[in-house]
């Protein structure tokens, strides 16, 4: 099952966005974008309208990846997978207060994204 509009990577970090691009095409999903700030993210859900958005929480700006979900659940119902490196836990409660959204800690193995991306398109 392929998510309806793709996929969109939001990173900051340019090698770990072409990283997870490069895993979800070798599961056989389409990416339809990235982004590497909050703003670019929620317009990128506006123009691609993407069936899962995979989101890190430290991206280039003022605002981080669980501003841009928050803003994003404002005018979509796509799920959303956060990846972060933080184990803080005002981090997590943040995210863990974002509907349809579920955590990946980085390092991502290829097996931990899939079993993830494929609960949430089969949601």
């Amino acid at each position: 099952m392929k998510p309806d509009g793709g996929i969109l990577v939001v990173d900051d970090e340019f090698l770990i966005a072409d990283l997870l691009s490069a895993m979800l095409e070798e599961m056989g999903l389409d990416v339809c974008g990235s982004a590497a700030s909050a703003e670019e993210a929620v317009a990128a859900v506006r123009r691609h309208e993407p069936g899962l958005v995979l989101m890190d929480v430290r991206l280039r700006g003022a605002r981080d990846g669980v501003d841009a979900a928050a803003e994003i659940n404002a005018i979509s119902s796509v799920p959303i997978i956060f990846i972060t490196g933080s184990r803080e836990r005002e981090t997590v409660e943040r995210i863990e207060a974002i509907r349809r959204g579920s955590v990946l800690f980085k390092p991502v193995r290829f097996d931990q994204l899939q079993r993830e991306v494929l609960r949430a398109i089969a949601a």
